[in-house]
Formats: structure tokens, sequence, C-alpha cells
């Protein structure tokens, strides 16, 4: 055989957790067609030969957790996670623009998005026709998703708070058997947003029993993430337990200074769960800081038909949000400091002089308090407002991370600074979080080696999606890859400055092809559809 190309003389981590060895790894198409010790597979069998002079040479870093649904459709290059190493995106946390049908209402996606794509999707019945569109435009990594939970309860009640139906719940059934069948990896809730927080537990069960019968996980956004974590962690396996099927923890984090000393106890109780002999795994992201809506501090039944603007233009409405995001209440979880709550995502010109500021300065700008200044910028835009909270703490992080059980994510999009900062500041994590964790927590801090580092990044989250022919260099594995220098391997993007590539990822294949090369992008679009252990493939007509 004539291999394609040849990497000599690599520091290989292949993924699994075991010490690095210099090797030699030949590709053939998109697998991987030979390993050997450094020196033994000669120049001559390969067409191109690549000398890795003790460069790390890991699997394509897998991101569990991604949220280019949008920049996808606006730049299929996908460079600031290419720029990571990240060769396989994994999306639906909450939403996916497929199926679109039943009550969902059309929705308007980031202003960056062409308006052809806005067309395309009220077209998509089923969840293979958005991924199957994707994947005909171009895209350079791999890309597969979850089913959004909350799509799913729009498609059959709309934003209709309270039960299901009957009727509903079956609804909800059959869409969820045609997702596996098209590939998805499970059923994806964000318990914090509605209409995902419409759905009780008992919903949800009987969602998670049709992707039980796929072999699929539940991967949830908890309920909780402050005041009532440890309640949430709990419908979280309750949920596993019932429907018989693995749980996956989005994010793992305890938000709030005076929720921090939780974070023990929940690592203690998914120890526990595992012990017992639960399937539970959880993802972190590097960073103290999370990012979501200004519109998420606001109680859920506002969204309630999706009358949210109106509702806040209501004088006597906005006193009852008002007595609820001051006074101890079960139905606000995501109530912070005006200090710790960063704005970065206005659209309106006129406010753009608040980008970047802390909502106490903006509210003192105002001359306003700052739940009035929350509801008159809310009103203002017409749109959640992106939103940074720094509420986090660095010593969880690094709990977490010692955690055999958790991986890497990002929580982010894919962008390009090049037309990206013209929308604004985003989280840095987008652009920076595989590189910090080995930058930070292997190279400077040694929280982790660097072979457990790559585990967390590869192998771990394949196995939680079933992908067992990538995320490890393995003889017949897919040939996405990653090689980058140990030493200089960096984030460069900050809370202020976020639209800054990492450095130090030399290379990157995905299915055999070269995606970056001496760091810069190749344009090359070779991702294909990563898909469920539920695929059925469709019949071919006769």
């Amino acid at each position: 055989m004539l291999y394609d190309f040849l990497i000599r003389g690599a520091k290989v981590v292949d993924g699994s957790g075991n010490p690095w060895f210099y090797g030699d790894v030949a590709v053939h198409q998109d697998r991987i067609a030979a390993i050997s010790p450094a020196g033994q597979i000669s120049p001559t069998s390969a067409r191109q030969t690549i000398e890795a002079d003790g460069l790390v040479l890991a699997p394509g870093f897998i991101d569990i957790l991604s949220h280019s649904i949008a920049p996808l459709m606006r730049d299929g290059r996908c460079l600031s996670k290419i720029t990571q190493g990240v060769t396989t995106e994994i999306m639906g946390e909450a939403w996916t623009p497929a199926p679109f049908g039943g009550k969902v209402a059309p929705r308007t996606l980031a202003p960056y998005v062409p308006e052809a794509w806005q067309q395309k999707m009220q077209g998509w019945r089923r969840m293979g026709d958005w991924l199957g569109a994707m994947q005909e435009a171009g895209v350079s990594p791999n890309i597969g998703a979850f089913l959004g939970g909350g799509t799913l309860r729009e498609y059959a009640c709309g934003m209709r708070m309270g039960k299901a139906s009957p009727e509903e719940l079956q609804t909800m059934r059959q869409v969820m058997q045609e997702a596996m069948q098209d590939g998805a990896f499970g059923v994806s809730y964000a318990l914090i947003y509605p209409p995902d927080d419409y759905a009780d537990t008992d919903e949800i069960v009987e969602v998670c029993r049709v992707v039980a019968e796929y072999g699929g996980v539940y991967i949830t956004h908890l309920r909780s993430e402050s005041d009532r974590l440890l309640e949430a962690l709990e419908e979280a396996l309750e949920i596993g337990q019932q429907a018989h099927l693995p749980v996956h923890i989005y994010h793992l984090k305890a938000s709030r200074p005076e929720n921090w000393p939780k974070m023990p106890e929940v690592l203690k109780r998914i120890n526990q769960a595992r012990r017992s002999g639960q399937d539970v795994t959880a993802d972190v992201y590097p960073y103290t800081a999370s990012g979501t809506g200004l519109s998420a501090m606001l109680p859920g039944w506002v969204f309630e038909g999706g009358q949210v603007y109106e509702r806040l233009r209501d004088p006597t409405l906005r006193e009852r949000i008002r007595a609820e995001l001051q006074g101890p209440s079960p139905e606000v979880d995501t109530r912070s400091r005006a200090e710790h709550v960063m704005p970065v995502g206005f659209q309106k010109p006129e406010n753009q002089i608040y980008v970047g500021r802390r909502l106490s300065e903006i509210a003192q700008m105002r001359g306003q308090d700052w739940l009035e200044c929350i509801f008159d910028l809310l009103v203002s835009e017409e749109q959640r407002i992106g939103t940074l909270y720094f509420t986090m703490s660095e010593d969880n992080l690094r709990l977490q991370y010692r955690e055999p059980w958790t991986m890497v994510s990002t929580d982010a999009g894919g962008f390009d600074p090049a037309w990206a900062q013209t929308y604004g500041p985003v989280h840095p994590r987008g652009y920076g979080s595989y590189p910090r964790v080995l930058r930070r927590y292997v190279r400077e801090e040694g929280l982790l080696t660097l072979e457990e580092a790559i585990r967390k990044m590869t192998s771990l989250p394949a196995n939680r999606l079933g992908l067992f022919d990538r995320g490890r260099i393995q003889m017949g594995a897919r040939a996405d890859l990653v090689l980058f220098d140990p030493q200089s391997i960096t984030d460069h993007a900050t809370f202020e400055e976020p639209h800054r590539l990492s450095t130090g990822i030399l290379r990157v294949w995905v299915n055999g092809q070269p995606v970056l090369k001496d760091g810069q992008h190749t344009g090359a679009t070779p991702g294909r559809i990563v898909r469920g252990p539920g695929y059925r493939a469709p019949a071919k007509p006769s």
C-alpha cells in the first residue's frame, strides 16, 4: 500500500490515556493505516512525509458541547475551532433548527447568518435534513447533534406552560424516534430556559425511554446550577434511572459564591452513582464566567407564548418580575449580582456604549436601578442580549477536571475574527478552550498530565457518543489528527479581546484531509456527519 501521508517521529498521545511514545503514523484515504515505533516506516512508502521532530500527535478533539449551528451557516471553515484542534462538533443544546414543523415558530438566527439559510430551515422536516444540508454546503469539522429538547417540546406544545397531553407526548415520542433514526445521539434539555423548563421530570423520562431504545444518551443543562444544584442533579440521575440510559451533564458548575461549597458534594454524589453502576459523565469549559442571554435572568413564565417583550412593557407584570428577582423564588435560578453581569451582545447603535461594561455600571450610567435597567435594555433590543456572568470558582474548576469522567468542551461556536468581530464580543471559550487546558492545567500547573488532558478531549467524548472509530490513534480509526507543540500551544482570547485565535496547533487533518497547515486554514471542508447508534440509513429507491 502506498500511504497518502506519513507523520514520522511524533510524540504520539493516542487518546486512551496511555503514556506517550515516539512513533510513526501513516494514513491511507480517511483511515489510520499503520502505526509503528519511530523510524520504522520508510518515507518511500508514502506520497508525502511530515517530519514531526517530537511534536505531539493526538486524535482530533471532539467538542461535545458546540454552538456552531449558526456560525457554520456563515462559514463552514469553523476557524476558531479548527485552530484549537477541534475536528468534531456536536451540537444541539436545547435547540436544533430541525425538525421544523408542528408548533415550532420561525426563528431569527444570528445577524451574520445569510438569509438563504433562514428560508432553508423551514423546509427541514427531520434532523437529517439539516445535517445533510450542512455537509452538502461544506464544513471543515465533522458534525453531529442531539435533538434539542426545547425544539421537541415546542414542536408538540408550542410555548405553552404546563403538562403535555397524551397526544402531545405521543407526538414527542414520534419526533424523537425519527431523530434517533436520523442519527441523533440522544436528547438534550437546557432546563433553565423556556420551553425546556416547562417539561417536568415525567415528560422527560417518557422522551428518554425512546432514546434508550436506540442506545442514546440523556444530556442536560441541569434545572439549577446554583441554589437548587443538588436537587437538580438528583433529578438528572432519576431520569437516567427511570429511563435506563446514560446521563451526561453539560458544563458542570456551581454558580455564585454562596453555592461554590456545593461542588465537592456534587462530585461525591456523581462518584457514588457511578460506583452503584449508573453511567454518568459531565463536561467542563476552562473559564470562571458563563455566557448566555441577559433574558436568562427572567422567570420562565415571562416567556410563555413568546410574549416576553410585551410583558416587560406592562408595569404590573414588571413589578411581579421584580418581586421574584429580589426575593427568594424557586422559579428563578439565574439571579446574579449586578457587578458580576456583563452584557456584550447589543445590536442597536444607541446601546453600543454599554458593550463590555458591568450591569452595575450601565445602571449607574442610565440613572436606574439594575432591575429596571435589565427590563429596559431587553425591551430596547427585543433580543436576548448575549451576556457574560462572572459567577464561578477557579478552585472548583480544578476539582472538576481531576475527575476521570469529566471532559473538555467549549459551549461555543466557531468563528473567524475577520467577520465575527464586526458583530461584537463573544465569550473567549470559542477561541481558546482546548489550548487553555493544555497551557494552563498541563504545562503551567501540572494539574493534568498531557495524556489525561488529551483523553478528556478525545476518546472520553468519543466513547460517550459511541464513536469508537474516532477520538483515538489506532489502526483503522478515522484519520482525525492534530499535530501541536506542547511548549508553545497557547490561548490568546480574553474577555476584553475575545476574537483572537489560539496558536501552537500546527497541523489538523479531518478524515485524512489537511484543514490546517503551518497554523493556517487550507480552506478544505472534508467534514462528515457523525451519527448515534440508532441511525437507520434511508432506503434506496428501487
